[in-house]
């Protein structure tokens, strides 16, 4: 068996090369002839020492509050919407707007494109990613199902008008809320009233709930006539699918109630 003066000593370098160094109080004691070594103090740890905290910045601020802006390019008054007497002229008016949150977060402005004079209108809910990146309507996987359906119709794109509820796109394509689309739709009807289409095509449940007043779901109303009141006019009001909803649900039946809905819009055109 080794002499325990010597373990003692191997102890004392292990905690050493550790950098413990002052943990074994005062010099060690001559072990006496039998029995185990008694250090004079019990051994102990010292408490473990805290990061220093970092102090608050002081200088950080609050985001604040996003308010409806003052200035008339970016929250332009109805008496301006009323003097443009063309879709130019409108577009130019309001293409800064930031009347809503969603202004802040857009990449491109999108009005809307096609005939001034078109006698069918199609109203979706709001721009998605490609119609974000490029400033037009439609322009991605939905738009190219509804150039197809425009033209099984025996019609162009160019015939037609296309717009949105709201001319930004919103945050993950989420629906637009209420005070967004409310906005928002002041654009909406005084396009409505310079285009003076024969009937209004609404894709999605949401030109449904913001152009027809009706929150219920669009699978129970789609293909049912509705009449919308726009600067004393009644225009016709034909609820369908949203073609993003029909490449996600592409069943024959989903393609044929929105091929009805179409059939029924163009007869009102007399196109």
């Amino acid at each position: 068996m080794p002499p325990i003066k010597s373990n003692l000593n191997a102890w004392k370098e292990a905690l050493e090369d550790f950098g413990l160094i002052g943990l074994v109080c005062g010099p060690l004691p001559e072990p006496p002839k039998s029995g185990p070594v008694i250090l004079k103090e019990p051994f102990s740890m010292p408490p473990p020492k805290q990061p220093p905290t970092k102090p608050p910045d002081t200088k950080a601020t609050i985001a604040p509050a996003w308010k409806v802006p003052a200035d008339p390019m970016k929250n332009p008054p109805q008496e301006a919407l009323e003097a443009c007497g063309g879709l130019e002229e409108l577009k130019a008016r309001i293409c800064k707007c930031e009347a809503c949150p969603l202004g802040a977060g857009r990449t491109k402005f999108v009005f809307g494109e096609g005939s001034p004079c078109a006698r069918m209108m199609f109203v979706g809910e709001g721009p998605g990613k490609e119609e974000d990146i490029q400033g037009r309507p439609f322009v991605g996987r939905a738009g190219e199902l509804l150039d197809k359906m425009i033209t099984a119709l025996g019609m162009a794109r160019e015939d037609a008008y296309i717009a949105n509820v709201v001319k930004c796109r919103p945050p993950d394509n989420r629906i637009p809320a209420p005070a967004e689309s409310q906005a928002c739709m002041r654009y909406l009807y005084r396009q409505i009233e310079l285009i003076r289409p024969a009937v209004i095509v609404g894709l999605g449940a949401t030109p449904l709930r913001d152009l027809a007043g009706i929150a219920s779901g669009i699978t129970k109303l789609r293909g049912q006539w509705r009449s919308v009141s726009i600067g004393g006019s009644e225009y016709p009001f034909m609820p369908t699918f949203h073609p993003a909803y029909v490449l996600r649900q592409y069943t024959k039946e989903v393609r044929q109630a929105v091929w009805s809905d179409l059939q029924a819009a163009r007869e009102i055109t007399g196109f």
